[in-house]
């Protein structure tokens, strides 16, 4: 039997969600489909968790300024997170909240079990601390930013720290663990993922770790610790152990008396096999401290820390400060749904297609409404649009007067040729994109896919079904036989596609699967056995294009709506008073040169380019297909067709 748990980090109120929050969810959502539908002959057991973190300063801050009590903020915030997941298809099998009785148990418990072991002490600490980050740095981890004055610098926010002048704090004896933390790591190479995150965890265990500080006296808000303090102060769990501990908790029980069960059968089937979907800001976090407390505590480690990297938008970083970052994903969605007749789900579809597709996981991406819109154009409009639309218009035509049926051997060669192309590269493509799902990689698996549909096209261009019963229309037997298997073929192929498509398009799988006459959940295609499938009820009489393509009126109309207008620069009135000598700025300092490790992080590669085509109504775009040395070449779209023909690119490096 097949397991999957899969988590999404827990999402902190202070803030709403934005497009960052719903790719990483996104993200978790399709694999924790795929596994529902590739195993789901076996009972396949999958299990998806996301949720709010809850407690900290920067939520006691933030309630403070508005007026609120914390619980009143989280309150009125958390709900936001789940309304919006439930607004864009998500389906998570649970939501957690770390101010729930639940969470706060197992917490404590988790407390007891590292304070059992010997591991927590009471210890005064000052140092440098970031409240965005709710993490202490060292001078060597901090950044100087000449250009915004004196002062140390977070390295993630770029925003001033803060020095904490000797607050006592228990403490967990982390450097006990570093040996056995990287011991695990070499021994487990998929334990995180992908390999450039691995490699820079390593380097930090093997720069040396420090004991850290678990607990804050100096605000209020979070979990009180089970241990005592013999001096009386009133402590809280930092905020870092308090959240993390989510990814138990939620699958753990908490009996009547509140004493809790680590080992409930929820937890026996899915923690083994967790596995935690993050941001690279905070893989530190998950990947050193999360480790070493449950080392500390007895318990087993998650199987594997796959770690993702930033959108921006427009080469920006998402902020707070830079409201034209902070793309609403519900606004994104409703607005590329474009009033459909299917739907704001179909808009859901759309950017769930393009966030998955336009970046492989674990790199930056820079989101822009120029590559959405040429994605959505050129691959959900022409390539899977235009092949449903034809062939259940041909089905609809045909179908009834030569029903579709399945011949193992088609009368005339050509035929049989074409049938037995259409069912290898299905069964290769059902294999390969199942391995790269399942690889973490559901760019690669989209890549796959896309070539099945495109040669789902070339099948219909090339078996010619208009041609077929024209012949078979005079009575022709070879000439209905052929026609009747082409029938069959196109409409099995669509069903193969509703299933692959499934887990990142569920909306525009079920409406296929529909108009076919499936009545069926999605599964994962068996290979050519899928385009032997005989629905039971008809197809539809009427459809609607699912992606009808977007024009220049549309693109206007979608983009004035996700992205603000850039704020115009205010009149001059009067002549400005001439600046004062002293008052002239210095240029920013130079940037420092990465160091060597960072650079090793990179991969160069040198690609050859195998097409080029233009893209309709987008004058410096270009639609590329590069081979780096892999398996199948990469599709990329790129900002070069002002100073480059499609035809000269084609064999270029």
């Amino acid at each position: 039997m097949s397991t999957f748990y899969i988590t999404t980090p827990i999402y902190y109120v202070n803030d709403v969600p934005h497009l960052g929050h719903a790719y990483t969810t996104i993200i978790a959502d399709a694999l924790a489909r795929f596994h529902r539908a590739a195993h789901h002959a076996v009972g396949d057991h999958t299990r998806m968790l996301t949720g709010t973190d809850e407690h900290g300063q920067k939520i006691e801050e933030a309630a403070r300024k508005r007026g609120l009590t914390p619980q009143q903020l989280t309150d009125d915030v958390s709900p936001r997170f789940s309304q919006a997941w439930q607004q864009l298809n998500i389906s998570n099998d649970d939501f957690i909240r770390t101010t729930e009785p639940r969470h706060k148990a197992v917490v404590a418990e988790l407390w007891r079990r590292i304070d059992a072991a010997g591991d927590m002490y009471l210890a005064s600490y000052d140092g440098w601390y970031c409240v965005g980050c709710e993490a202490f740095y060292t001078e060597s981890q901090l950044v100087k930013m000449p250009s915004e004055g004196d002062g140390w610098y977070c390295p993630d926010h770029k925003r001033p720290v803060a020095w904490v002048a000797k607050e006592r704090s228990w403490f967990f004896r982390m450097a006990k663990y570093q040996a056995a933390l990287l011991a695990h790591i070499e021994s487990h190479p998929d334990f995180i993922r992908p390999v450039g995150y691995r490699n820079e965890i390593v380097s930090f265990l093997k720069s040396g770790l420090r004991d850290l500080s678990v607990s804050r006296t100096s605000f209020a808000w979070g979990i009180t610790p089970p241990s005592n303090d013999p001096e009386g102060l009133p402590h809280v769990i930092y905020v870092w152990l308090d959240a993390l501990t989510n990814y138990l908790s939620a699958l753990c029980d908490v009996n009547a008396d509140g004493t809790v069960n680590l080992d409930s059968a929820m937890a026996k089937t899915f923690w083994p096999e967790a596995v935690h979907l993050i941001g690279k800001d905070i893989l530190r976090f998950h990947a050193v401290y999360w480790p070493c407390f449950l080392l500390s505590a007895g318990l087993p480690l998650p199987k594997s820390i796959v770690c993702h990297g930033w959108w921006t938008v427009r080469g920006e970083k998402i902020s707070k400060s830079l409201p034209a970052t902070r793309i609403d994903p519900v606004v994104l969605a409703k607005a590329l749904a474009n009033g459909a007749p299917l739907g704001d789900q179909i808009g859901v579809d759309a950017m769930r297609y393009y966030l998955l597709r336009e970046v492989p996981l674990g790199n930056d991406g820079d989101f822009t409404l120029e590559s959405l819109f040429a994605r959505y154009n050129a691959e959900l409009a022409n390539d899977l649009g235009n092949l449903i639309n034809r062939s259940i218009t041909l089905l609809q035509k045909f179908g009834g007067q030569f029903p579709p049926t399945y011949r193992q051997a088609a009368h005339a060669e050509s035929q049989r040729g074409l049938q037995q192309a259409i069912e290898d590269l299905l069964t290769t493509t059902a294999r390969d994109a199942a391995a790269q799902f399942t690889e973490f990689s559901p760019s690669r698996a989209l890549e796959t896919i896309w070539r099945f549909v495109r040669e789902g096209n070339r099948y219909v261009d090339m078996s010619a079904p208009w041609a077929q019963a024209k012949k078979a229309a005079t009575g022709d037997s070879a000439a209905v036989e052929d026609l009747q298997l082409t029938l069959h073929t196109m409409r099995g192929l669509l069903i193969a596609i509703a299933d692959l498509i499934a887990p990142v398009l569920p909306t525009s799988a079920a409406t296929l699967l529909g108009w076919l006459g499936v009545s069926r959940e999605p599964h994962w295609p068996a290979g050519a056995a899928a385009l032997q499938e005989t629905p039971a009820l008809p197809w539809a009489t009427e459809i609607t294009p699912l992606f009808p393509r977007f024009d220049d009126a549309t693109m206007a109309k979608i983009s004035a709506l996700v992205l603000p207008a850039e704020p115009a620069v205010a009149p001059v009135t009067e002549a400005p008073a001439p600046a004062k000598a002293s008052a002239t700025k210095a240029p920013a300092a130079a940037l420092a040169p990465i160091s060597y490790e960072d650079f090793m992080k990179t991969e160069l590669r040198v690609g050859n380019v195998v097409s080029a085509t233009a893209i309709p109504k987008a004058k410096k775009l270009l639609h590329l297909f590069v081979d780096v040395g892999e398996a199948t070449p990469r599709s990329v779209v790129a900002g070069i067709a002002e100073a480059y023909a499609p035809a000269d690119l084609v064999g270029k490096k």
